[in-house]
């Protein structure tokens, strides 16, 4: 998933340890997917999207 977000934002991410299953992705503060709530990891075509709608 970081390769992907460097290829198409020119970003670089970071993980930033947790735990008990905890995988939350946010953008310059906004939370924009929630392992816990969704029940499973973001997908990473809906998660560029997303990304890209930020912008906008």
């Amino acid at each position: 998933m970081a390769a992907r977000l460097e290829a198409e934002f020119g970003v670089s991410s970071r993980l930033v340890e947790g735990g008990g299953g905890v995988f939350d992705v946010v953008v310059d503060g906004a939370l924009l997917h929630s392992k816990q709530s969704a029940g499973q990891f973001p997908d990473e075509d809906k998660l560029v999207t997303a990304i890209k709608g930020l912008g906008a």
